[in-house]
């Protein structure tokens, strides 16, 4: 139970990362600024969930864990509250940014006590299924509160969301008050060889995402917008709760059987993003086996790193969010978003392969 609780928490924080999405035209018009201007609350966000990862988990070490994440919670909500409650863009940018580095230290702290409460597989596919739901419910979300209440209204929400979270996050064990991390330098140590499992695990979240911000736009005209954004959203939520049954049991053959599947999907994407029921259907098992396949390279990352008890959940945390920067910028930056996403998933098929044969 205490890791449901944990989810919850992503829960309402992740829903704050997408429904921005909804909310940039409203938000340019009621503080004067472009919509470019705007849009950098996004890129704001993004890279304070980079950085703020590995700080955070530094800085907290020597916390308590359930202390850690409820001092998270806490400046997750504030943050929210001010962002209502202004009238500059500046100081709304500033929010972004400490409510990102909030989100990514409960996440990197998340990330170690739901291994310690479960394998790393189910911990990671529980903990990342309230992303999950959020990434469905955050864009339309915010759109509909935009427009039935104002923007601000959205933020209001997420803050309220919090409270249960709060409430639930106490309940979480923690850990004893004489337990000392190790060294950073140990830590560091442990981690530093899992480099490529890292880049990896950022070369499929950035093909995951990349895709994901471009759907919208590649849907007009084919489907209903809703339908395919849901179908991929369902999809993502199954693949990281298969992740966690299979994981743990087959990490090689998931990324292996998974990964083939899904570079021929992204591929397969191209001709078919014309017909209105192959892309719903492809937007259902793309979602699927991008988390399957990305949430267990992650988890091997969990269970490899035993020994950095502290970084692991941080660099994990950073190399989501690597992905989740890039890959947008690469699927702009295209004339069609399924080839860069089968680009960036051959690249970490290649790299998983390399890693294998080494060990």
């Amino acid at each position: 139970m205490p890791l449901y609780f944990l989810a919850l928490a992503v829960f309402a924080m992740g829903t704050s990362e997408f429904m921005l999405a909804g909310l940039v035209p409203g938000i340019a018009a009621a503080l004067g600024v472009s919509l470019p201007q705007a849009g950098y609350l996004t890129s704001a966000f993004a890279l304070g969930m980079v950085a703020g990862a590995p700080l955070t988990a530094a800085l907290a070490r020597s916390w308590r864990r359930r202390t850690a994440l409820l001092w998270f919670l806490a400046l997750f909500a504030f943050t929210h509250v001010a962002g209502a409650l202004t009238t500059s863009f500046a100081v709304l940018l500033g929010t972004r940014v400490l409510a990102a580095v909030a989100y990514a230290g409960f996440l990197a702290v998340a990330l170690t006590a739901a291994t310690a409460l479960a394998r790393p597989g189910r911990a990671l596919g529980v903990l990342l299924g309230g992303s999950t739901v959020a990434c469905v419910a955050g864009v339309p979300g915010g759109a509909l509160l935009d427009a039935a209440f104002g923007w601000r209204s959205a933020f209001w929400v997420v803050a309220l969301l919090c409270l249960p979270a709060f409430a639930a996050v106490r309940r979480i064990p923690d850990t004893p008050a004489g337990d000392r991390p190790r060294g950073l330098r140990a830590e560091l140590a442990v981690v530093r060889p899992l480099a490529g499992l890292l880049l990896a695990g950022a070369l499929v979240n950035a093909a995951t995402f990349g895709v994901f911000t471009s759907l919208a736009p590649v849907a007009a005209g084919v489907a209903p917008v809703p339908v395919v954004l849901g179908a991929f959203g369902a999809g993502c939520f199954a693949g990281i709760t298969a992740a966690g049954r299979l994981a743990d049991r087959w990490p090689g053959r998931v990324v292996a059987v998974g990964g083939s599947l899904l570079l021929a999907g992204w591929v397969a994407s191209v001709p078919a993003a014309h017909d209105p029921v192959a892309l719903v259907t492809l937007a259902f098992t793309q979602g699927a086996l991008s988390f399957a396949v990305g949430g267990t390279v992650i988890a091997r990352i969990l269970r490899l790193a035993e020994g950095a008890p502290t970084m692991k959940g941080a660099y994990a945390t950073a190399a989501l969010n690597v992905g989740a920067t890039a890959g947008p910028v690469l699927a702009g930056a295209a004339a069609n978003p399924f080839w860069p996403a089968a680009v960036l998933v051959a690249g970490a098929l290649t790299t998983y392969a390399c890693l294998r044969r080494r060990t």
